[in-house]
């Protein structure tokens, strides 16, 4: 078994556009390593490198998380607000990611299609890191596990339930989850499920690690017995006109206390943020004592300062 350190340091020059890009090893080092930045006991400094911030939806939590990981890391982060840039303008992916490849050590894109950030990859020579897509979500997966490593220490054999929709974080959690030999469990109406083949992907990892991934389609028989409870939003970005029928598709699904009272009760309660009190979360939970919301926000900026420092070759 290859040691925490080689496995980070054979990440260097790599891409991260999926969960699945990253042994089981791997994801476990990285975890390691941001506990480290996270409590004082690693400092790395990256000399100067520049990290290109491509954000084509919009950001809070992705645009501070990732320009204070590198300024923590002695880099700089060259924001190009499509607004202002040609990034905007329709310049083919193909220039663009060889003429910034000149110009920055890395890139991070939060785009719609998972093909945009695959394209950047092909024709970019630096790191391509996958900030947000469709797709998944692997950054977010990574701050999420950070935060249940928090509450519980060992991972493997935890059951981390999601409840809401089969969207790009359930894909991830799912992913990383799997790897990590959590069990995941994604709860929600018939018609919202994951992505079939991301599903399948992640049972035969999960299946490799001692793990179970599955769907269930009642939330009681999804969140019984489990270490973690996470929701998102019903209507994701792009999805703003079926903001009605997924309210009511998802009548019932509501992560509040009867739902949490179903858990162990140890659990506790996650949420990648911004969350609509009443619909996927009641405020009880959103803001009661297993809540660990604002600490997975914080995880943000620790896992994607050890992700940098691993793909940048800091370490």
């Amino acid at each position: 078994m290859q040691s925490a350190a080689s496995c980070l340091t054979d990440l260097a020059g790599r891409d991260l556009l999926s969960c699945a890009d990253l042994s089981a090893e791997q994801t476990e080092a990285l975890l390691s390593l941001a506990a480290d930045f996270k409590q004082g006991r690693r400092r790395v400094d990256l000399g100067g490198r520049a990290l290109g911030l491509i954000v084509l939806k919009a950001s809070t939590r992705t645009r501070v998380s990732f320009s204070v990981a590198m300024g923590r890391l002695g880099g700089q982060v060259i924001d190009l607000d499509p607004a202002v840039s040609q990034v905007g303008r329709g310049e083919p992916v193909a220039d663009t990611a060889r003429v910034l490849s000149r110009f920055v050590d890395a890139l991070a894109i939060r785009t719609f299609a998972q093909a945009e950030v695959e394209d950047y990859a092909h024709w970019a020579s630096i790191p391509v890191i996958n900030a947000l897509t469709d797709l998944e979500h692997p950054c977010q997966a990574l701050a999420d596990y950070l935060t249940l490593k928090e509450g519980f220490g060992e991972l493997r054999g935890l059951t981390l339930s999601y409840v809401g929709d089969g969207n790009n974080v359930a894909h991830s959690l799912m992913l990383c989850g799997a790897l990590l030999g959590v069990n995941v469990r994604v709860g929600c109406p018939a018609g919202y499920e994951p992505d079939a083949a991301i599903l399948k992907r992640s049972q035969s990892l999960a299946a490799s690690r001692g793990a179970v991934v599955e769907v269930l389609h009642e939330p009681v028989a999804a969140v019984r017995g489990a270490q973690a409870l996470y929701t998102d939003v019903w209507a994701s970005m792009g999805q703003e006109d079926e903001k009605e029928s997924r309210q009511q598709a998802f009548a019932g699904w509501c992560l509040n206390e009867e739902l949490l009272a179903e858990a162990d009760p140890r659990a506790i309660v996650l949420h990648c943020l911004p969350a609509y009190r009443g619909l996927e979360i009641s405020a009880g939970v959103m803001e009661g004592s297993a809540s660990r919301v604002f600490d997975q926000a914080e995880n943000r900026l620790h896992a994607q300062q050890a992700l940098l420092a691993a793909l940048l070759g800091g370490l």
